[in-house]
């Protein structure tokens, strides 16, 4: 089996932010990150204004780290997908923990019904083990987790477990194969032949 390898880094191509308000960035911000911030900043000081009133000395820490800290370390390229940054894998993520994940079937034929959907225990069941496994919260998270749904129904057969494992050939697979299959064609031609002669 061949494997390839990417030798080359994605390009980057960012729009930088060089003069706001007034002010000179310097080599410049990018702008993602920029309006990022500013949006996290507006929401999260919007959502404080409303709910506790001006920042006091006390509490204007409340107000600029968790945005602060969200886009800097939200806005670092993904290390699962580099294309993205590890914010928008996150939000994946919660996604569909909080929803689950609508399935294909048929090549979108039809649509999934909600039994097809993967269940609560089937996604957060792997990130949640050591809680299962405690004396004091491991019932409390049974029953929000709900029935187990591996087990199969009165009547049905024993969960079938499918490990594919896809395979790449290369040219010089090919070449055999149809190297094989022009010399089962010589031979059924020359057979067909005798058999005429």
């Amino acid at each position: 089996m061949r494997t390839g390898h990417t030798y080359t880094d994605h390009f980057r191509l960012e729009t930088r932010q060089h003069e706001l308000l007034g002010v000179d960035l310097g080599e410049g911000v990018p702008r993602r990150i920029l309006v990022l911030g500013l949006v996290l900043y507006a929401l999260w000081d919007g959502m404080l204004l409303l709910l506790l009133g001006l920042p006091t000395k006390m509490s204007a820490t409340l107000y600029l780290l968790p945005p602060g800290l969200l886009v800097a370390y939200g806005a670092r390229p993904s290390t699962r997908v580099p294309r993205r940054i590890a914010l928008t894998g996150w939000a994946i993520s919660a996604r569909y923990l909080i929803t689950g994940h609508r399935p294909i079937v048929c090549g979108g034929r039809r649509a999934a019904t909600r039994s097809e959907w993967i269940g609560r225990r089937g996604r957060w069941a792997p990130r949640l083990t050591l809680l299962t496994g405690s004396s004091v919260l491991g019932p409390a998270v049974e029953r929000w987790l709900g029935p187990d749904t591996d087990t199969a129904p009165a009547g049905a057969g024993p969960v079938i477990r499918l490990t594919a494992r896809p395979r790449l050939y290369g040219p010089d697979a090919v070449v055999r194969a149809h190297g094989r299959r022009a010399a089962r064609k010589t031979r059924t031609t020359a057979r067909t032949q005798g058999a005429a002669a």
